[in-house]
């Protein structure tokens, strides 16, 4: 019997790639403390979506897509975050106990200011799939 696979190290994952690029990072919401310089990037996993890696019904493939909401004050500087988000994701990630695919970059809508908070801020959505199997 094979185990059902775990989004935990998935998530693991992706947050150390983006913290082992310098990047501050929340999960849901906003890291805390926020930096001083208002850079960072927001993190949205979805549970995933278990498939078949054969015939035989063996449940291991994990396929899950995530969004990376990258901020900065400035759109230069939001636009400067994505970029450290893109190298940080660009390699093939290690995902404890799987063999995983490097992350699909699948794109966002454009960057768009945040009148609500105060100062304002710049913000990016892009979203990834990440793929693995046992």
């Amino acid at each position: 019997m094979t185990t059902v696979p775990d989004l935990g190290p998935h998530l693991d994952a992706v947050v150390g790639a983006l913290e082992g690029a310098g990047l501050a990072v929340g999960q849901g919401g906003a890291p805390s403390p926020v930096p001083a310089n208002k850079r960072y990037a927001v993190l949205y996993f979805d549970p995933g979506t278990v498939g078949r890696e054969s015939l035989a019904d063996r449940r291991t493939d994990l396929a899950v897509l995530f969004q990376v909401t990258c901020v900065g004050p400035t759109a230069e500087q939001c636009l400067w975050v994505a970029q450290q988000v893109r190298r940080a994701l660009y390699g093939r990630l290690a995902v404890d106990g799987r063999a995983a695919f490097r992350p699909e970059e699948l794109g966002g809508p454009p960057l768009s200011r945040d009148d609500d908070v105060s100062p304002p801020l710049f913000f990016l959505p892009v979203q990834y799939r990440l793929n693995s199997t046992a």
